[in-house]
């Protein structure tokens, strides 16, 4: 099992920039991907990013594609979500999650991995 711990939400005005980081331990080689979530009150958990932690390929949704940027650190164990040009639409709980198959998903329901959440929120 891969525990993990996000870090790094806050509070911020639109056009603002904050960067969450993503802990992992435990049993981190079982895990290929991982991923950014977000969830708003009264919404799904929607993918926001993901990286593989063999090939370094990246992948985002479309509603972040230029503005936010995930990256790993393996000597750490830590995965990050640079966050720019944020959006009240951005604002939500932020949820870190590992997947143990190598084949890319953005359905939440395949990745056997969570964190507890990080909330962002950005005022306009």
């Amino acid at each position: 099992q891969v525990q993990l711990v996000e870090s790094g939400g806050g509070s911020v005005q639109a056009g603002g920039s904050l960067r969450l980081s993503c802990a992992a331990s435990g049993r981190t080689f079982s895990s290929y991907f991982m991923g950014w979530f977000r969830q708003a009150p009264r919404k799904e958990r929607d993918f926001v990013a993901a990286i593989s932690w063999t090939t370094n390929s990246t992948y985002y949704a479309d509603s972040v594609k230029g503005r936010f940027t995930i990256s790993r650190d393996n000597a750490k164990n830590t995965v990050y979500l640079q966050m720019n040009t944020l959006k009240p639409e951005d604002s939500a709980v932020y949820y870190c999650a590992s997947k143990s198959s190598p084949i890319f998903t953005r359905n939440s329901e395949i990745y056997n991995g969570w964190g507890q959440g990080t909330q962002v929120t950005v005022s306009s």
